[in-house]
């Protein structure tokens, strides 16, 4: 297929952490499966904080029976991202919760797979049907679309201020839904925004998503859940 759009739903992010789980409500109203109150309830008994990571995704549409397939480069947490700003915060508790949802994923039946995934990959997957969310340094990432860059740090409670230089890395949940292959294009919704899908070109998606700190996380989505 040379060129497909699935009509993946926008949802917007309410804070400047949630952008994940903004991904994770648009994966799930486009199989159909988003309820408010059951979504609400999987975020407690999964345990969410305000710290997601691509695993809690995973664990997240495993409880919701949604066929997928987390690919990495990192069974577990880099230890490199210790010093860097993004990660910095919370690095030591949440590297022993990271760590231990990784090992216990098997037994929980979450897909996690260590592999390289192509960008023909990613196309033969949306052909299908299928979509992906995919965690990208939101620095690097341009849509074509939109006049100027959103600067994620900014989405913080009014009357909160925003102390952003301009950071190396700022990870970003985006779902894929679409490309062509004639503009060299890619689609995807940034939950950053509540009307519009976004698109840009391969070589600046494939920029984002294999910067540092991404690990190159992909969450394949299959819609025959």
């Amino acid at each position: 297929v040379d060129c497909i759009q699935l009509k993946v739903p926008v949802i917007q992010q309410l804070y400047h952490w949630d952008c994940g789980l903004a991904c994770s409500r648009m994966v799930l109203q486009y199989l159909n499966h988003l309820d408010n109150d059951e979504f609400q309830k999987a975020i407690q008994e999964l345990q969410l904080t305000k710290s997601i990571w691509t695993i809690d995704l995973a664990y997240l549409m495993r409880h919701f029976g949604v066929k997928h397939k987390f690919c990495t480069q990192t069974l577990g947490v880099d230890k490199g991202y210790k010093n860097q700003s993004f990660y910095r915060k919370h690095f030591d508790t949440e590297e022993n919760r990271v760590n231990q949802l990784f090992a216990q994923a098997k037994a929980c039946k979450v897909l996690v797979e260590k592999c390289t995934v192509t960008v023909q990959d990613i196309q033969n997957h949306l052909s299908q049907g299928h979509v992906a969310i995919v965690l990208v340094n939101a620095v690097l990432l341009l849509c074509d679309l939109c006049s100027s860059p959103v600067k994620y740090c900014c989405f913080l409670p009014i009357g909160q201020k925003c102390f952003c230089r301009n950071p190396d890395y700022q990870g970003h949940f985006i779902v894929l839904c679409g490309y062509n292959k004639a503009s060299g294009s890619i689609y995807y919704n940034n939950p950053a925004y509540a009307d519009r899908t976004c698109c840009t070109s391969i070589s600046n998606f494939e920029e984002a998503r294999t910067s540092y700190g991404t690990d190159e996380d992909i969450l394949f989505i299959y819609t025959d859940s």
